[in-house]
């Protein structure tokens, strides 16, 4: 009897495997397989049959196959639902918006339980956030509810917004930033998601909650404000720094529009430079950024004010770094940069009013260095 091994074996299931080969340039092994015409068409939202409109490819990442990389090129049916409305169907074997199957996704989750993010983002060649996020949205499956009811000596908890899949099905996760424990997660991330926690918290327990750490985002500000009216706000220093990274790109890609063309090429592979803290770049990577920084003044000061910035989190008390805090926003204001303005902005507007701070260690001293090694 003659068995087909490869379609046994890699149990890709709704697809069927035509061809199994190892990429010209030899670094990776490619499953290439179509849709199995037996499968009914399923529209996801509705669970109902539909007519096949057209076939859409794509390709996922697999568990490495005997040592190499594995992709699968897979065919899905694109339903046609009604007129000028079609969605593609599920996949049995990797959710919407994923690059990674069940499978893997399920062995990477595994090894960060024994290894550093980074071990095993090197270990796999896949990103460090890809890896992270990954893990993240595994354990929010796996790890048991529990109930806001029943917790009690909470002090300093963070809320945070996680994708399972970038730009889709966001979780909103809540933590224990004393005890770095998860203690709560739930489908959504608007203000009502976040608000059906606090309220089903005893009282005494949600009145001695003195800070809640977030993005600056509203909807979690919003819940926080109506249901812990006397909790601080905290914005951490990631969140801060995330969006200061965003208005250097983009202010990088206005410098670069403008410039001629022997200033493109200088801009060329320079953004994680402008990224990257001073102590992480190599000597020829800081003799690139320092040749781009002395010759585009903005870039200099984005680069400069970025230093500032990180530094705020070491003023010695709340006073000092308020007061460094409202200089940064004056440069920034004179800088005459659109994102850098916008930016600054943002940060008055999230520092002004009763229960709010930007920042993160003071007067709480509340740290995400808690919850960080659980992914790290």
């Amino acid at each position: 009897m003659t068995i087909d091994i490869s379609q046994h074996i890699l149990r890709l299931k709704g697809q069927r495997v035509n061809e199994i080969e190892l990429a010209e340039d030899g670094a990776k092994v490619i499953v290439q397989c179509s849709r199995d015409a037996r499968r009914s068409a399923i529209d996801p939202a509705t669970g109902k049959k539909g007519s096949i409109n057209q076939h859409i490819r794509r390709q996922v990442n697999d568990i490495p196959f005997f040592g190499y990389p594995c992709v699968i090129e897979i065919e899905l049916a694109q339903v046609f639902i009604s007129k000028g409305e079609r969605r593609i169907e599920a996949c049995p074997f990797v959710d919407k918006g994923c690059r990674f199957t069940h499978r893997f996704c399920h062995l990477i989750s595994g090894l960060c339980r024994h290894l550093s993010i980074l071990a095993v983002s090197r270990h796999l060649g896949i990103r460090w956030e890809t890896v992270k996020n990954i893990d993240k949205a595994y354990l929010m499956e796996t790890l048991p509810a529990l109930d806001p009811a029943q917790l009690a000596g909470l002090e300093y908890i963070g809320v945070d917004e996680v994708a399972r899949a970038k730009g889709h099905d966001y979780m909103t996760v809540v933590y224990d930033m004393v005890g770095g424990h998860l203690i709560w997660v739930e489908a959504g991330r608007t203000a009502e998601v976040f608000s059906r926690f606090l309220k089903q918290l005893r009282p005494d327990t949600a009145h001695k909650i003195k800070a809640v750490s977030m993005d600056m985002g509203p909807a979690y500000q919003k819940a926080v404000r109506e249901s812990l009216p006397m909790a601080d706000i905290v914005f951490d220093r990631f969140h801060v720094m995330k969006n200061y990274s965003k208005a250097i790109h983009n202010q990088r890609r206005l410098e670069f529009r403008k410039a001629d063309q022997s200033g493109k090429e200088l801009m060329k592979g320079t953004h994680y430079l402008l990224l990257k803290n001073a102590d992480k770049l190599n000597e020829k990577q800081s003799n690139k950024l320092q040749t781009l920084l002395e010759s585009n003044s903005n870039l200099n000061t984005l680069y400069v004010l970025k230093e500032q910035l990180q530094a705020l989190w070491s003023a010695p008390s709340f006073e000092g770094m308020s007061e460094q805090l409202e200089n940064w926003c004056l440069i920034a204001d004179q800088s005459h940069m659109l994102y850098l303005k916008k930016f600054a902005k943002s940060l008055r507007k999230h520092c002004v009013g009763k229960g709010l701070s930007l920042l993160v260690r003071l007067p709480h001293m509340l740290t995400r260095r808690r919850i960080l090694p659980l992914w790290l």
